[in-house]
């Protein structure tokens, strides 16, 4: 299993926020250059990156520094945050970004997000199926559906979407456990679909209960801001 740890960017800063509420902010650094450089420094070699100035604008914002991290490190960065028209995929990936996420836009906009699926590959578009009392949310969790979260991923893997990042917004930045029985059902249902945990880590034991459902990568955020999980252990254990 992948352990893919995130930034989440704020105004060029490194924030966390709690259940994607903007009022929760917290920064805890300045400069995501240099947590992405203590990512790569502990060996691991993927970052999930996040523009919440762009979920919430509705448009790409904080393109440089995903241009900075791409060109000052090795780190294989997959990124997201408010990607809705072509303008938006063209600067995400000339600045660097190796996969884009979609949400918003594969439920407001499903005829755009297929074909960037078809223009670009399965291997570079993932699906974002962020989900609250498993219905999908949007607009940077602001915005509610009542989408079911197994159907709107089915219709997505019909469309040959193979990557989908799943986050329990329940569960993001809680600190109290990841969302285990969804993604025991998504599996179950989508056992072909690399699916990405996203939410609620608190510990290790978490993480290698997701490895031992078959997870195929898991996003580790606020667990390692807080102290709970140490980068050396994530190295060591799923290297």
């Amino acid at each position: 299993m992948r352990i893919i740890p995130a930034i989440d960017i704020i105004e060029g800063k490194c924030v966390r926020l709690s259940q994607g509420d903007y009022e929760t902010k917290k920064i805890y650094n300045e400069d995501p250059l240099e947590v992405a450089k203590s990512f790569e420094g502990a060996g691991l070699s993927y970052l999930h990156l996040v523009d919440l100035d762009g979920a919430k604008a509705s448009h790409i914002v904080n393109w440089k520094v995903l241009e900075k991290i791409a060109t000052r490190t090795e780190l294989t960065i997959d990124f997201g945050g408010g990607l809705k028209t072509n303008e938006d995929l063209r600067i995400a990936f000339e600045s660097g970004a190796n996969q884009i996420t979609g949400g918003s836009i594969a439920v407001k906009d499903p005829d755009t997000f297929t074909q960037w699926i078809k223009a670009y590959g399965s291997d570079k578009i993932i699906l974002g199926a962020d989900a609250k009392n498993e219905k999908i949310a949007v607009s940077g969790w602001q915005e509610g559906t009542e989408q079911e979260v197994l159907e709107f991923i089915s219709e997505y893997v019909n469309k040959e979407i193979k990557y989908v990042i799943s986050t329990d917004i329940d569960k993001d930045g809680m600190l109290e456990g990841p969302s285990f029985d969804l993604y025991k059902k998504v599996l179950k249902e989508l056992p072909d679909i690399k699916l990405i945990a996203s939410g609620g880590i608190s510990s290790i034991d978490d993480l290698i209960q997701l490895k031992e459902l078959g997870l195929e990568g898991t996003i580790v955020g606020k667990a390692i801001y807080e102290g709970l999980i140490r980068l050396e252990d994530l190295r060591d254990l799923f290297d």
